[in-house]
């Protein structure tokens, strides 16, 4: 079970307050997109073993939308973060850095 923390109202709680909603930082087709392009952002996501960037909603409390980075094979979280950011903040990044040394952010996709 985690314990998340709401970026947004402070909250901490089992994950079951909580909803998760996919990978974090896509890069939304607009109208005028190319098909591979739409297929790609609808089905193409990244299913790591380890680091993950990735959205949740606060549904039994304050309802907003956040980050959150976490480890999917030890199920460590890093920590959370604005939906509004568009990229993880440093000190994120930093908590990252200390248990996986290689990883490096690639942006949005």
């Amino acid at each position: 079970m985690l314990i998340l923390t709401c970026p947004c109202c402070h909250v901490t709680a089992e994950e079951t307050e909580f909803h998760a909603g996919g990978e974090a930082h896509l890069t939304r087709v607009g109208p005028g997109g190319a098909e591979d392009a739409f297929e790609s952002y609808l089905f193409m996501r990244q299913n790591p073993k380890g680091v993950h960037l990735e959205r949740w909603r606060h549904v039994y409390g304050c309802g907003k939308w956040f980050h959150l980075a976490r480890d999917t094979a030890t199920l460590k979280v890093f920590g959370a973060y604005s939906a509004q950011t568009t990229e993880p903040p440093d000190h994120i990044r930093a908590a990252i850095r200390d248990q996986h040394p290689d990883w490096q952010w690639h942006g949005a996709s």
